[in-house]
């Protein structure tokens, strides 16, 4: 059994502002795919310019907020939040929705894509290959909070959080780190790396993500407020089922087409 290691969530203290670890973790994903961009584009993947990029993060970053502040209220706490309307914007109290981020994401790469006069998914194909490491920093950041953790187990690695009662319980946070964060990553950089179809680097992020956080939903306690939704599944695995059946239509799709190989 081990004992958590009892992070301080506050990563900095300027008089009166605090600046937590769980901020730092969103700020250091975007600055990853800035980063990993800029050197998918000097390699050729794709002929999006610079300018392209820091335009496509920052309207990513809206959409990100907005999208993951509605997911989360309208998915997981409706009846909440369609009766105090106004605490939707409370976003400093926590809750964000990791399906609501990726609809808000995907919206402003449709408009950023028609408004260019792009193909959407040459778009998704650049940047699907660099979410997982912004994801890894994110469960970071839920691991060093001490929330989301898992179910009871007695497994050797079982870790005692400070809010969770006095019983041993699955570092999912880690585990989703790892699966939906870092090999995710490492697997869709090196898929990319090769010339494929258009859509293909897309489907592949989508049924990655999806089948890696259905099956580490099983570790994690589901929320104390909604428990286990339906068929014994959590909302997390309801919500990623769809991932993963539009990944695979999507490369389902991309393997027919006869258009010549992409990339991006």
């Amino acid at each position: 059994m081990l004992q958590y290691p009892q992070i301080d969530p506050v990563a900095l203290q300027l008089g009166p502002i605090s600046i937590h670890w769980y901020g730092l973790m969103y700020l250091l994903g975007f600055a990853a795919v800035w980063l990993l961009g800029r050197r998918r584009i000097r390699q050729g993947h794709t002929d999006l310019t610079l300018r392209d990029l820091e335009d496509i993060i920052f309207y990513s970053v809206i959409g990100v907020i907005v999208g993951g502040r509605l997911g989360y209220a309208l998915l997981y706490k409706p009846g909440h939040y369609l009766s105090h309307p106004l605490e939707i914007l409370h976003i400093w109290e926590g809750g964000m929705s990791f399906h609501g981020g990726l609809i808000g994401v995907l919206a402003v790469l449709f408009w950023y894509s028609w408004r260019r006069g792009r193909h959407f998914l040459d778009i998704a194909d650049f940047i699907a290959p660099m979410i997982p490491l912004g994801l890894a920093a994110g469960r970071w950041g839920n691991f060093v909070n001490g929330e989301l953790w898992g179910r009871v187990t007695d497994l050797p690695w079982g870790m005692v959080f400070p809010h969770a009662g006095p019983l041993p319980r699955h570092p999912s946070q880690l585990y989703e780190m790892m699966l939906e964060g870092l090999l995710l990553f490492a697997f869709l950089w090196w898929y990319s790396s090769s010339p494929r179809r258009r859509g293909q680097v897309s489907g592949m992020f989508l049924a990655g993500y999806g089948t890696a956080r259905f099956f580490v939903e099983f570790t994690r306690e589901p929320d104390d407020f909604l428990g286990l939704v339906a068929a014994g599944l959590s909302m997390g695995q309801l919500l990623s089922i769809p991932m993963v059946l539009a990944g695979v239509l999507i490369l389902w799709k991309s393997a027919g087409r006869s258009s010549p190989a992409r990339t991006d």
